[in-house]
């Protein structure tokens, strides 16, 4: 053979094409939700990976219950995939994050209160 019919190979520049899929999903389960979302927009393989794998949406899940806890168990309780959950409660959590925390008086208590007794 002459060296005109070697084909040589380059090495990938998307880790995902060498990683095992598990190695993927940890990498990718260590961004933020909106950084994970625009990971899934890079190309076919990530998003693939991105929209299969409950583990990486489990973790941005965490997040999200650490402000949402009651919404989050009541979803998986009724057997919504952690994307699903996520979507649902993301934007909510993301309002009760941005609110100042306040002193509160009496009539608020009560206000709040009474909020829950009817919900």
């Amino acid at each position: 053979k002459s060296l005109a019919h070697v084909h040589l190979r380059r090495p990938s520049s998307n880790f995902a094409e060498t990683l095992p899929t598990e190695m993927s999903e940890r990498i990718f389960g260590e961004l933020d939700t909106e950084s994970l979302c625009s990971a899934a927009l890079t190309c076919r393989l990530w998003h693939d990976i991105i929209e299969e794998s409950e583990q990486v949406w489990r973790n941005q899940c965490s997040l999200v219950s650490a402000v949402c806890q009651r919404e989050v168990d009541s979803d998986r309780r009724d057997g919504l995939s952690w994307k699903v959950t996520l979507v649902k409660n993301y934007t909510r959590s993301q309002e009760l994050r941005g609110r100042k925390m306040t002193p509160l008086d009496a009539e608020t208590w009560g206000e709040i209160l009474q909020a829950e007794l009817d919900r």
